[in-house]
């Protein structure tokens, strides 16, 4: 059986990367899913591979959740996805001392404003029915301190936080609305591109970045979305408030070499 058969399902940042897993993965367990983002062109290109409708949504514009609001006012789950790590034109200084207060704010207004303005909309898709669940793409930097990026840190950080209120105030309403919330490590998505380069170089970086992860590789989007089926699906009914690290075992601690 599908597992998430008669669910409706709206995912951000749904056009590439994590969301666009997510998206893949729903659809293949029988959810009715809209792809929203805020990239006109890959987002039509995304909804016509994977047969969903879709919608343009800035996340950080709260009009935007208005008008979805307005054409979808229930939903049965909602993937706040959409983010940024502030490197997408080029790496600039991000750590505590010399970040710009705009790039600061830029990296916020994503991350966090979206998330929260996309936890709001859930809420009321789906008080009335009662029951649904919120699922928060984080991070393992809101976890970790990250000095050289210390606004995406920040936002993710903030992130954790918010599922956790959010979870307790649908709990005291009295409503079955879960919230949780997800933090990949290294996961191999576009996102990344821009801190990899080509060619001999990007084969350095990608050891590099991967040295002090267990595990030895690159997580996999697909690897993140199966996480987002199971907090979905009604076999996670008993989940809210939590936090689901995929990380390759990198938060464990540190790692023994074999016979030390």
């Amino acid at each position: 059986m599908h597992r998430l058969s008669g669910k409706f399902c709206i995912i951000t940042g749904a056009a590439r990367g994590i969301g666009k897993a997510i998206a893949k993965a729903f659809v293949e367990e029988g959810a009715a899913v809209l792809l929203t983002d805020c990239d006109a062109g890959p987002l039509q290109a995304t909804g016509e591979e994977l047969g969903c409708d879709t919608f343009l949504l800035d996340v950080e514009q709260e009009a935007d959740w208005d008008r979805l609001a307005s054409l979808h006012p229930a939903a049965d789950v909602v993937v706040n996805n959409a983010g940024i790590t502030g490197f997408e034109k080029g790496i600039g200084p991000h750590d505590p001392e010399n970040a710009s207060l705009e790039d600061w704010r830029a990296v916020h207004r994503v991350n966090l404003d979206g998330t929260f303005l996309g936890c709001r909309y859930a809420i009321r898709a789906m008080k009335d029915k009662g029951a649904g669940s919120i699922i928060n793409i984080s991070s393992r930097s809101g976890l970790v301190g990250i000095p050289g990026a210390a606004a995406y840190a920040s936002s993710k950080a903030a992130i954790r936080n918010h599922s956790k209120s959010v979870a307790l105030y649908c709990a005291q309403q009295g409503w079955q609305i879960r919230c949780n919330s997800i933090h990949p490590a290294a996961i191999l998505t576009p996102m990344w591109e821009p801190m990899l380069g080509e060619g001999e170089a990007r084969e350095q970086s990608e050891k590099a970045l991967v040295r002090d992860t267990p595990l030895q590789r690159f997580g996999k989007d697909s690897e993140v979305a199966a996480i987002a089926v199971l907090l979905a699906s009604d076999e996670a009914t008993y989940i809210t408030g939590s936090e689901l690290n995929i990380d390759g075992g990198i938060l464990a601690g540190s790692a023994a070499a074999p016979g030390s």
